[in-house]
């Protein structure tokens, strides 16, 4: 038989699907075209093949996969899935939320789907634990939560993971990064500076690292430690290590904290922390400090002046004193670079800032280069510093 198209224009009865569903559970079939067509034929008689087809591809979903979610998933350009019970689905294809007309049944069917998606990521998600972070092993994250914590239902939002790599040069054919800025980053890379890519959420800070560590010379060998791996740079020595949660008994967890420390032992070039957001920051500022240069990750921030409050605040709760923060990103970090998504939902690397010392001794980001949605730019008062640190190490700006 051909197989006729069942892509996100057919979409099955949600009723008829439920009505099979229910049917399959009774006799312990398993959800083949020719167990939906017997079943389909007691219902309403004879149908097409699209129709038994669209019925078996949502079976299969929610049994094995993300049941209505399956379609919106794998559309090309998604980003974002969110799940808001189960009259509410919204999703990101880069240019914004957009309310979609996928209905998941009612709030049974939505706390069923978080409960599979979280069992595929080897969690568990019940009244004990009304909430979930994993991953699926196709790289998507996701998190739920349960009523009553949600209490207008089950909440369920999918981070789908890029599923290209992009380099500099489709950034700047994208518009997201201007000549200038590109030629600055590029000399950022070459001369081994440490930096920090950092943004809002969604901002595209993975996006860009990746494309970043693509400059990286081919002979050097690059360690990525990550909580959940995102980054896809274009690179021939790429070793990723990734963090683990604790199972479902709680034990087992492996933190970033543990794993930079291993990266350590495996003769890095760069080191590269996919997100700094604990206690890995001081192992990471302690590298960065003892001879492993050009180091470098992302860090949520809403904008660059607040990164030396963000890393005081992570150092500290890992026990570093607030001077020994500063004196080792002083030390350690040298740039920031920021990014920005504008309401319309475009991502664009906005600014770039050089760490510095203050009056104080403190650290502080000061405006190398700023970039406004035309293209226009400035240079502030860090640029000469940075202009001065790549340049002694023979890079040209």
């Amino acid at each position: 038989m051909t197989r006729p198209a069942t892509g996100p224009a057919v979409l099955a009865d949600p009723a008829l699907v439920e009505r099979v569903r229910a049917g399959l559970a009774a006799s312990g079939a398993a959800p083949t075209p020719a167990q939906v067509a017997v079943l389909l034929r007691r219902e309403r008689g004879v149908l097409g093949d699209t129709t038994v087809l669209a019925v078996t591809d949502a079976l299969r979903a929610e049994i094995s996969g993300a049941g209505p979610l399956e379609a919106l998933l794998r559309r090309p350009g998604t980003t974002d899935v969110l799940v808001n019970g189960p009259g509410q689905v919204w999703v990101d294809r880069g240019c914004g939320l957009e309310r979609s007309p996928v209905r998941i049944g009612d709030e049974n069917a939505v706390r069923r789907l978080a409960q599979r998606l979280a069992a595929a990521g080897g969690r568990r998600l019940d009244d004990a634990q009304p909430y979930v972070d994993t991953r699926l092993p196709d790289g998507t994250r996701v998190h739920a939560v349960l009523p009553p914590l949600a209490p207008d239902g089950t909440c369920v939002s999918l981070r789908v993971p890029a599923r290209r790599s992009f380099g500099i040069a489709d950034l700047e054919a994208a518009g997201s990064l201007t000549a200038v800025m590109s030629g600055w980053l590029r000399a950022l890379v070459a001369a081994r500076l440490a930096f920090l890519v950092t943004g809002g959420t969604g901002s595209g800070k993975t996006t860009v690292l990746s494309a970043l560590l693509g400059l990286v010379a081919a002979g050097e060998r690059v360690l990525v430690v990550e909580d959940s791996s995102e980054l896809r740079p274009e690179h021939p020595h790429v070793v990723r290590l990734e963090a683990r949660p604790p199972n479902v008994e709680g034990a087992g967890a492996v933190t970033m904290a543990e794993l930079v420390r291993q990266a350590l032992r495996m003769r890095p070039d760069r080191l590269v922390v996919g997100e700094v957001r604990g206690g890995e920051v001081v192992d990471l500022l302690a590298a960065l400090n003892t001879g492993h240069e050009g180091g470098c990750g992302t860090l949520h921030a809403n904008a660059p002046a607040a990164v030396p409050a963000r890393l005081e605040a992570l150092g500290v709760a890992a026990g570093l004193g607030r001077e020994a923060v500063h004196s080792q990103v002083s030390a350690g970090l040298d740039a920031v670079v920021h990014l920005v998504r504008e309401a319309d939902g475009s991502r664009r690397v906005a600014e770039l800032h050089a760490l510095e010392r203050d009056g104080a001794g403190y650290v502080v980001a000061r405006p190398a280069l700023s970039v406004d949605r035309s293209g226009s730019w400035r240079a502030g008062s860090g640029l000469e510093s940075l202009r001065a640190a790549v340049e002694a190490r023979g890079v040209a700006p």
